[in-house]
């Protein structure tokens, strides 16, 4: 009860308000799972007091220490490309056992960027690989995903068969599913049984599922493209992104 009440309570205005933990993996200071640790065992204080409330709401100016260090709140937008290898999934767990992109990510980043609380950026199938965006800030998650965005997005599919002219203009001219009809999409043959495809919509396996409606299951599937920004680290790697490519690359300001 007291939980639910000190997550619904009001907050000052002035600065952006949050919940603790969410606010400390925001501004790289511990991972989510790590802050509510440290909040639940004593370790966190704000404004001079000890918080045993990860959701207690705070402001990002409050005065935080964790372990007796003091800790800003105030976090910019953080944005990163990730090359999603196959087999990993994107959830915060795998019940079979091959892991998660958030494992994978965590694995590699330099120790400065381990403390913030990473943010997929929509999902690839365990299947899929490609590029892969992560951010700190909730809102550009919601920017991204959001239907009315229309953000392109590029992928690189192999198929069974050889996809014919009228296939493609099917494509392109939208496919009715069993959950409607698709927007128009940007459809290429780059190889005899490679299509290319551009959505700027993002349902569940819409890709296989569109591909799949005109004779052409996929076998393969790869993401090259976020709007304009373009995958290119090695499988496995990452890059920061600069705040030009978050604001021209995705469309977002923070």
């Amino acid at each position: 009860m007291e939980a639910a009440r000190r997550r619904q309570a009001p907050v000052p205005e002035g600065s952006r308000a949050d919940w603790l933990v969410r606010a400390l993996g925001r501004a790289g200071v511990l991972p989510r799972a790590e802050a509510e640790r440290a909040v639940r065992e004593g370790r966190v204080e704000v404004d001079g007091r000890v918080e045993t409330e990860p959701f207690a709401p705070v402001l990002a100016g409050s005065a935080v220490r964790v372990d007796g260090q003091p800790c800003s709140l105030e976090a910019r937008t953080r944005a990163l490309m990730f090359h999603k290898p196959p087999g990993v999934v994107v959830h915060g767990s795998d019940p079979e056992g091959l892991g998660t992109v958030f494992e994978r990510l965590r694995a590699v980043l330099t120790p400065e960027l381990r403390g913030y609380e990473w943010l997929a950026v929509g999902r690839l199938d365990r299947d899929t690989t490609g590029l892969l965006l992560f951010t700190n800030e909730e809102r550009l998650v919601a920017h991204a995903t959001a239907p009315r965005t229309h953000l392109p997005k590029r992928y690189v599919a192999d198929v069974e068969g050889s996809p014919s002219v009228e296939a493609l203009r099917q494509l392109r001219e939208g496919i009715v599913l069993e959950d409607g009809p698709t927007r128009p999409a940007g459809a290429r043959l780059l190889a005899p049984s490679r299509v290319e495809l551009v959505l700027t919509e993002g349902r569940h396996h819409q890709v296989k599922r569109m591909l799949a409606a005109v004779g052409h299951p996929v076998l393969t599937l790869h993401r090259e493209a976020v709007g304009t920004l373009s995958l290119d680290v090695p499988e496995g790697a990452w890059r920061l992104l600069s705040d030009a490519e978050v604001e021209q690359g995705l469309g977002f300001r923070a």
